[in-house]
């Protein structure tokens, strides 16, 4: 079945301006101020697309030119065991991951398979450069996979202390290359790696949190819990690192908002951190749009101590316009921070309560879900959004052999970009 393209054009969040996207703009050309641009689709009713499988079934609303291959959609269902104890009764939980049992079957166990398949479908067929995506690890093995099914051209940057994290079904495809940076380094130095790359003409910066693409891949998990509940939810809890799915849901509720049918109310917003990295949440309980100041030593030495150290950025999209902190003002809630003595005893509990092993990251957001209703946050009525962006490792490696994948090259990333390029060059 041939697909046709997504309509669209995008809006500067900072000014409203509404322009054409040139293919892959990550910005307003015509705007200094620094601010997101967001999709705004031709079809304003939010609608299933039956014919298609797997995550496109959300096509409507994702800016993408193609459909690929083996993809997997969010599952949302009503959570018994968890809500139960918590004395909630309506605790929607929509989970990326790998459970069979509820219909869960995303390859790479992680919610960052949403990007993947969304980001590289709004490429081309036929391009002629390497897309280059900066990850602590979840985001590189998502994109890995989806890039190595579908022969697409993929250089990843990542940390070496997060090797562990790039395990697979099966060998890479030789269209996907890792450089890592030395041990040691964070996410941020994967980062700065990759921009040197992408010095040359032949890369092509995949984008981050500007990415409209990555950002309404990530808002699918909204889209699979109203296609659940029929409504929008009243509140919604999911662990960040760079805050860029709690955005990306923001958004999404803002289209649902505009359609009409499923509700007019914007549901509060509880992000949370893993403590002690907690640069969002320090800002956003000072009041501050400006991110409070964080030493590369510092975010290095809390990121070495935290247990979900895929929530490690240290220069997230939290103060630009469009970005988190416009989100949470707009939407209303609360950031938590959860330590990492909480992520192991909520990690224990939901797997008791729900029947699956579940990431650091997903157990911060369970462990915030027991503040806020502690604090009596949120009503024991009320429909309850918990985003649980990973799970299922453990019964995956049950159920599947695994290989790990290794660096292609680790550069130290204080070496000039030129040499960089040169040497990352010859790897294609």
């Amino acid at each position: 079945m041939t697909f046709t393209p997504t309509k669209y054009k995008l809006m500067n969040c900072a000014t409203g301006r509404i322009f054409e996207d040139a293919g892959w703009t990550l910005s307003d050309p015509e705007c200094e101020t620094p601010a997101m641009v967001r999709a705004v689709y031709e079809n304003r009713k939010f609608e299933i697309r039956d014919d298609l499988d797997g995550f496109y079934r959300f096509a409507q609303w994702l800016p993408v030119k193609r459909t690929l291959k083996h993809s997997h959609a969010p599952v949302t269902y009503k959570s018994k065991g968890l809500g139960h104890y918590l004395g909630l009764e309506n605790l929607y939980i929509t989970f990326s991951g790998y459970f069979p049992e509820i219909g869960a079957c995303m390859e790479t166990c992680s919610f960052k398979e949403t990007e993947a398949y969304s980001v590289c479908a709004r490429l081309p067929e036929k391009h002629d450069r390497i897309l280059v995506v900066a990850s602590a690890g979840n985001t590189a093995r998502a994109f890995a996979k989806v890039c190595s099914d579908n022969n697409i051209p993929l250089l990843l940057s990542v940390p070496e202390d997060n090797m562990g994290a790039l395990w697979f079904h099966r060998p890479l495809n030789d269209c996907v290359k890792i450089i890592a940076a030395p041990a040691g380094c964070d996410y941020f130095d994967a980062i700065v790696l990759a921009d040197k790359v992408c010095q040359s003409d032949r890369f092509m910066a995949e984008g981050g949190a500007k990415n409209i693409a990555r950002r309404d891949g990530m808002g699918t998990t909204l889209l699979s819990a109203v296609e659940v509940t029929g409504r929008i939810p009243d509140a919604y809890f999911q662990a960040i690192g760079s805050g860029t799915g709690t955005i990306a849901v923001w958004e999404n509720n803002l289209r649902l908002i505009e359609d009409g049918r499923f509700g007019t109310h914007k549901m509060r917003l509880y992000p949370s951190q893993n403590a002690p990295f907690t640069i969002m949440y320090d800002s956003w309980k000072a009041g501050s749009r400006a991110l409070v100041h964080l030493s590369a030593e510092d975010a290095r030495r809390q990121a070495s101590e935290i247990k979900a150290k895929v929530l490690s950025n240290r220069k997230p999209p939290y103060s630009l316009a469009g970005g988190l902190f416009d989100a949470l003002s707009d939407a209303g809630g609360n950031i938590y921070k959860v330590t990492n003595s909480e992520i192991d005893e909520w990690k224990a509990r939901f797997k008791e309560l729900e029947g699956i092993d579940i990431y650091s990251a997903a157990s911060v957001a369970v462990a915030s879900l027991s503040h806020a209703v502690a604090e009596k946050a949120v009503g024991n009525e009320e429909v309850i959004m918990l985003n649980i962006t990973g799970g299922g490792e453990s019964l995956t490696k049950e159920h599947h052999d695994v290989v790990y994948a290794r660096p292609d090259m680790v550069i130290d990333t204080f070496l000039p970009a030129e040499q960089i390029i040169r040497d990352v060059e010859r790897l294609f």
